[in-house]
């Protein structure tokens, strides 16, 4: 897993900058409403996609970052996101949502800017009370999707499935509803899956181990990239950095970015970055407690 020069400073400089990225990504939030248009707060503005206008990011043209836009295809609520064209929607739980979840750094550092959307403690069928399941919360609004077109889509999580005693066949049928409603809405778009980060087979993992394979057949069933993260915690000795028995200290986060930073190179999935680019976050809890992803 060779990286140049290059890729190596790009993952120094995404590492140092996210406590500059979240003052910028505070109106943009995966999680909950951004903020109304400030010309008109408490009005969505109308998607300028319905006159066919759009900007050169992808965004409708003209629409302030950080506003609500209705779009006219599916009636939905959709955030203004900078320069969405160069930025991967994230959709995951709590081991993606704190602004250095090692899902954030790997995609950071591969080359994107980071739009989260999805909250600690749900997954493909378990919801957390105030948020739905990752298929619920994007139907009814729990969090808004980008508007325009994003460079990659990735979905991540299972934790909270596996924990939840979530079967087969819900967790199946559930992540195969939320990819066909992600394919129809970003046609074209790359898709890939991250899996559920565990132990392994042989080391414990149990059930979050057995999601990880499973969502890894669904993703193959589908024709996704799949990133298998269910041995990772023996396979490169990160047991000693959780925090808890899920959740990762910052060291290891910053560990399993690098993996992931590499795997996504490995997939072709990585992207050049631009001096300018910073990943981003969604506002929210940054961890719903021990044993909760």
């Amino acid at each position: 897993m060779r990286k140049s020069p290059a890729a190596k400073a790009w993952t120094r400089c995404a590492l140092s900058g996210i406590a500059a990225a979240v003052a910028l990504s505070a109106s943009l939030s995966g999680c909950g409403l951004p903020a109304a248009d400030s010309g008109n707060p408490g009005r969505p503005v109308a998607a300028a996609a319905a006159a066919g206008s759009q900007g050169a990011a992808g965004n409708p043209a003209a629409v302030t970052a950080g506003s609500r836009v209705l779009n006219p295809a599916n009636g939905r609520l959709e955030a203004v996101v900078p320069e969405v064209s160069r930025t991967v929607l994230l959709i995951g739980d709590s081991q993606s949502e704190p602004v250095d979840g090692w899902p954030r750094l790997g995609l950071a550092a591969a080359g994107y800017n980071v739009y989260f959307c999805g909250r600690g403690g749900t997954g493909f069928v378990s919801s957390n009370g105030a948020t739905g399941n990752y298929i619920d919360a994007l139907l009814r609004g729990d969090w808004l999707l980008p508007s325009g077109t994003p460079a990659l889509i990735v979905i991540q999580g299972g934790g909270n499935d596996a924990a939840g005693a979530a079967s087969d066949r819900q967790i199946t049928a559930n992540a195969e509803r939320l990819i066909a409603e992600l394919r129809e809405r970003y046609p074209g778009t790359p898709m890939a899956m991250i899996g559920t980060l565990a132990r392994g087979e042989a080391h414990g993992g149990g059930r979050r181990t057995e999601v990880d394979a499973l969502l890894g057949s669904v993703a193959a069933s589908h024709a996704l990239p799949f990133v298998s993260v269910g041995d990772w915690l023996t396979r490169y000795g990160l047991a000693k950095d959780l925090a808890d028995t899920v959740h990762m200290n910052p060291v290891g986060r910053q560990k399993l970015g690098v993996l992931l930073e590499g795997r996504l190179q490995d997939l072709g999935l990585d992207r050049k970055p631009t001096a300018d680019q910073q990943p981003l976050r969604a506002s929210g809890t940054l961890d719903d407690g021990p044993g909760q992803d």
